[in-house]
């Protein structure tokens, strides 16, 4: 494929370093191939294929067509249980449709935010066509962009053409995997071109120089990254400089005057959405000029034209000092500071302020390694990192605060360093020793409500001079990243005592029952610092009868799982009397009390020696039953009212058979509530699971099938309890 991997001035090579065989290289031809394919058979502007990590935690960006590399590297690695279409899309098996700017920010505000332009979107799963039986999916997903002038409705044929686009992209990567040699996600993503257009004569190239050169005003080209490619000799006088220092050049860098989030933006709405734009600029000397742009597969023609005096103009910027070195545009180091801000809104827990930050930085900023450190008990202590060994990591962690280093002189002074190579660090501390192989870094304070409360480190590969204006971008990101990491450390700390406290009120154990075969299991909300109160226990009455309950207190918070504590003490304190009668003393109880809080609860009474169980409900969900050889179904018991309502409440009692082989499945709602879907489903769902469940199967498997399948991969918004009893003839404990 001549196009192939589509290098221009910024491309990577799939194999930069010779280590991809031949195999995985025809793999990989084979693929960019099919995406140059699906983007001219649905006439989407932008390709983008992910690829899993070994892990299938992680998708990589493995090529794109049609995307400039600065808007590429932020999405290069996207967690699997991110905010993002193609995370949605792998996840959960499904296809996922953008129609616009509105609908984009509506459900994926991160995108939205970064990304505030118009254009159609659909991401999918790869899934080989035909499907094999009993096939593993490959983790992997397609993302294509259409124009803004996109119809916010895909047609037929268009998604026709999306799936059977996934289909042979999946059948690549099956052949690949089954002949031996898969294709893994490279270290960078490949930039794929589209296919070039005809090639002119010279005869016709001479003719369209001259057609460009009558017109009026001046043209100029830029490739997909912004750089300027082509500029006529009457273009390049009207903005000031020579031709020759402006091709091969970025406008915003080459003229200072253009540096400015709002030109550099006009651009990126361009290159995203394929739509023309047009805005008015000064440049320091001379009348104000009028930008036209038109953007197609390839790159964007600007045509340059002198305002008339009674055509409206944007107020000019003041003009800048051109800098003695390049740095990032001040529309750059927006971008990133407004990419990096979004990501951080969406993370919970420490790691996922270091994934989001390594993620982001690494690629964005050139550098090669990041490591994020933290202060605690006189020490600095490593969360993260990306791009260092797990031994370097380990021999550097614990390094106390006291000891004059690069690493603690931000906790000290609050101040940044900037070593360009190993020279600078080492007369700046003589006694270092370098062993992370990095030859430039810069040392940043993670400064949050005003103090210091670790460093990030970012590590350069080869000698890198830190310019001013990248020095101020640093510093800023440095501090979302500080403003983050104590919020999502106060987190962490919080749902640990809350996770202390949870599990510290559950049992610890559970009895041994011969023939009875049990399990439990336990699973705190996916989100949230709140404790729950949903419960389980298992009494042991002698060696043939148990009491079994199973609960959830109204409320996530303390005075929820408090109330938890005293639902189980008050159901152990009257265990082995009818069940209707547990419960009616249990409310009595919790009347008492007036917690303001109500708690559903299901209690059953298991005698095996004779054969039969006695349950009762109090506004609890209906427990699910299997008998030998038959399907698991709802147990629907007589109603009863909440515990905590009513005093005077009673509950109604019924006897079932309990014989050998008989398994009875008590849970919460957390385990069988889906948004958006109604109860039964869900009820149904679990009983088809456990039905389907092979009958020798022990339990505890049993139970690990249905925690991790429940609520069908949605993120948690409640607790899970799960308990499960079976007669067995050889009793087996989980």
């Amino acid at each position: 494929m001549q196009n192939f991997p589509g290098r221009d001035e910024e491309a990577e090579s799939p194999d930069p370093a010779g280590l991809v065989g031949p195999a995985e290289g025809a793999g990989r031809r084979a693929l960019g191939q099919a995406l140059i394919q699906v983007c001219a058979a649905t006439g989407a502007s932008i390709g983008m294929l992910y690829l899993p990590d070994p892990t299938r935690r992680v998708l990589h960006l493995a090529m794109t067509l049609g995307l400039a590399r600065e808007f590429a590297l932020p999405w290069s690695r996207v967690a699997m249980d991110d905010s993002i279409p193609v995370a949605d899309a792998v996840r959960d098996g499904r296809f996922v449709w953008l129609g616009g700017q509105e609908e984009t920010a509506r459900r994926y505000p991160r995108l939205g935010l970064v990304l505030p332009y118009d254009f159609a979107l659909a991401a999918a799963p790869l899934v080989p066509h035909p499907a094999p039986e009993a096939a593993e999916p490959n983790g992997a997903g397609l993302v294509l962009l259409w124009p803004g002038s996109h119809s916010p409705h895909l047609t037929d044929p268009e998604r026709d053409a999306v799936d059977s686009a996934c289909g042979r992209l999946a059948n690549h990567l099956r052949w690949a995997a089954d002949a031996g040699h898969p294709v893994r996600p490279p270290a960078q993503p490949v930039m794929l071109r589209p296919l070039p257009p005809p090639t002119p004569g010279p005869v016709e190239a001479a003719a369209a120089m001259a057609f460009i050169r009558r017109l009026p005003g001046g043209n100029c080209s830029l490739d997909l990254n912004g750089t300027i490619n082509f500029i006529t000799a009457e273009a390049a006088e009207m903005l000031g400089a020579p031709v020759s220092r402006l091709r091969g050049a970025l406008p915003w860098e080459a003229l200072p005057w253009m540096d400015t989030p709002a030109i550099e933006d006009h651009y990126r709405a361009a290159a995203i959405s394929r739509l023309p734009r047009s805005f008015t600029a000064a440049p320091p000397i001379g009348h104000y000029l009028r930008f036209d742009l038109y953007p197609d597969d390839t790159g964007i023609s600007v045509r340059i034209t002198p305002v008339t005096a009674d055509e409206p103009v944007a107020p000019s910027p003041a003009p800048t000092a051109a800098p003695e070195e390049p740095s990032p545009s001040r529309a750059t180091a927006l971008y990133q500071l407004m990419h990096l801000a979004a990501a951080l809104t969406e993370a919970v827990h420490a790691r996922d302020v270091v994934d989001h930050a390594a993620d982001l930085l690494v690629p964005a900023l050139g550098a090669q390694a990041l490591a994020l450190l933290v202060a605690e008990e006189q020490r600095l202590r490593i969360v993260g990192s990306r791009g260092y060994t797990a031994e370097l990591m380990a021999r550097y962690d614990g390094i106390p605060l006291g000891i004059h280093t690069a690493s603690t002189h931000g906790l000290r002074t609050g101040e940044p360093l900037f070593f360009a190579d190993a020279g600078e660090l080492a007369a700046a501390f003589p006694s270092v020793v370098i062993g992370d192989d990095m030859a430039a870094w810069a040392f940043l304070p993670l400064i949050a409500s005003g103090r210091p409360i670790g460093t990030l480190i970012l590590a350069y590969a080869r000698p890198h001079s830190f310019v001013p204006g990248e020095r101020a971008i640093l510093t800023s990101l440095a501090g979302l990243i500080a403003q983050a990491l104590d919020r999502a450390r106060l987190y962490d700390a919080t749902h640990q005592l809350a996770h202390s406290l949870q599990t510290g009120l559950l049992p610890r154990a559970l009895p041994t029952v011969p023939h009875l075969e049990v399990a439990a299991r336990y699973r705190a909300a996916a989100h949230g610092l709140d404790i729950g109160g949903d419960f389980y226990d298992l009494i042991r009455i002698n060696d043939t009868t148990v009491a079994a309950a199973i609960g959830d207190v109204q409320g996530h918070n303390v005075n929820a799982a408090a109330l938890m504590g005293q639902v189980r003490t008050a159901v152990h304190a009257t265990a082995g009397a009818h069940p209707a009668e547990v419960l009616a003393r249990t409310n009595r109880l919790l009347t008492d009390l007036e917690p303001g809080l109500f708690t559903s609860c299901v209690y059953a009474h298991i005698d095996l020696a004779a054969r039969t169980a006695h349950l009762a409900t109090a506004g609890h969900p209906p427990p699910l039953l299997l008998h030998a050889g038959g399907p698991a179904k709802r147990l629907d018991l007589p109603p009863g009212l909440l515990l905590g309502i009513d005093p005077d409440a009673s509950y109604t009692a019924v006897e079932i058979p309990f014989e050998p082989g008989t398994l009875l499945a008590l849970y919460t709602d957390g385990l069988v509530e889906v948004p958006g879907e109604d109860l039964e489903v869900g009820i149904a769902a679990v009983a088809a699971r456990i039905t389907a469940a092979p009958a020798l199967h022990p339990v505890s498997a049993l139970a690990d099938s249905l925690i991790s399948q429940g609520r069908g991969g949605a993120p948690r918004t409640d607790d899970i309890a799960l308990l499960l009893l079976r007669y067995a003839q050889e009793e087996r404990q989980a």
